[in-house]
């Protein structure tokens, strides 16, 4: 596999592996593998959402509450 980047974010990536002690394509794996996370979290709630109604801002900060979390200010709808 192979993979290019603008040098301006490969700059920066090699800087955030080097930071997190890890080489480069470990870095990129765990980036990778948070990224599919994040798309199965997002289809599974949307499923969810369809079945049984869109969560409430309240069940949304109670989840962020539990979880340690901040949902991110844009609404992923």
């Amino acid at each position: 596999m192979s993979i290019s980047f603008d040098s301006g974010l490969g700059d920066r990536v090699r800087d955030a592996a080097r930071k997190a002690g890890t080489g480069l394509s470990s870095w990129l794996a765990g980036a990778a593998a948070a990224r599919l996370r994040a798309e199965a979290l997002e289809k599974f709630l949307d499923t969810w959402e369809k079945k049984h109604g869109t969560l409430t801002a309240a069940e949304l900060s109670q989840a962020e509450g539990e979880l340690g979390v901040a949902a991110p200010k844009k609404s992923r709808r």
